[in-house]
């Protein structure tokens, strides 16, 4: 099936990356899993993301970062919501519901991981990384000089998967997604930005 996809604007991601640094961390909590050697569901982890050591931090940022900081229109895109997405059981509602909770519904998480790792595919050990963050999007003057009130807050996550090697190492993620889109310095709740999905993951989170 397909769905409609829009260009994204390179500015907003890396005005997006630029808060994903030690210095300007906007990054409040890490929540995921690990699958064994057959894909199954292994271990799951959910922490406060200030409580991790400047090391850790790092590491995962630069999971998370790669997402919004991927080739913009060609390893991440824009996908639409199809009107058929906003009623029912669906997974847009589902990460609307993760998004309000900031990852803190253990259940909500673990249902969701269990999803991902059907869609996905996974075989073999993998690393399941859901990070929830919240940016305090600054009003933009007139010569385009960021000021200090605040426009709107901006409430998101993003979801990567990566190989593991037996000390838990992460690697690059083979894809994930960010959520809601952010378009024009703003949350789009109608929208989400894939990085590299394929056609089961793209359907799945179009779908019920």
């Amino acid at each position: 099936m397909n769905y409609k996809t829009r260009l994204i604007n390179r500015n907003d991601m890396l005005e997006l990356t630029r808060r994903m640094t030690l210095s300007r961390n906007c990054m409040t909590r890490l929540a995921g899993c690990y699958t064994d050697k057959e894909g199954e569901l292994d271990d799951t982890f959910n922490v406060n993301f200030l409580n991790l050591k400047a090391a850790d931090k790092t590491t995962n940022l630069a999971l998370a970062k790669a997402v919004p900081f991927a080739k913009t229109n060609a390893e991440v895109k824009e996908y639409c919501f199809p009107e058929e997405a906003f009623s029912g059981q669906t997974m847009w509602k589902m990460l609307n519901l993760i998004v309000a909770c900031g990852l803190k519904n253990d259940v909500l998480m673990e249902t969701f991981y269990e999803r991902m790792i059907g869609a996905c595919q996974l075989h073999g050990r993998y690393a399941i990384d859901v990070f929830h963050g919240v940016y305090d999007v600054p009003v933009k003057g007139s010569d385009d000089a960021y000021e200090y009130e605040s426009e709107e807050i901006y409430d998101f996550i993003i979801w990567t998967v990566g190989r593991v090697d037996g000390d838990y190492h992460v690697a690059s993620p083979d894809f994930g997604f960010l959520y809601p889109a952010f378009r024009d310095r703003s949350r789009d709740s109608g929208a989400i930005d894939i990085y590299k999905g394929g056609e089961e993951l793209v359907q799945l989170l179009m779908g019920k």
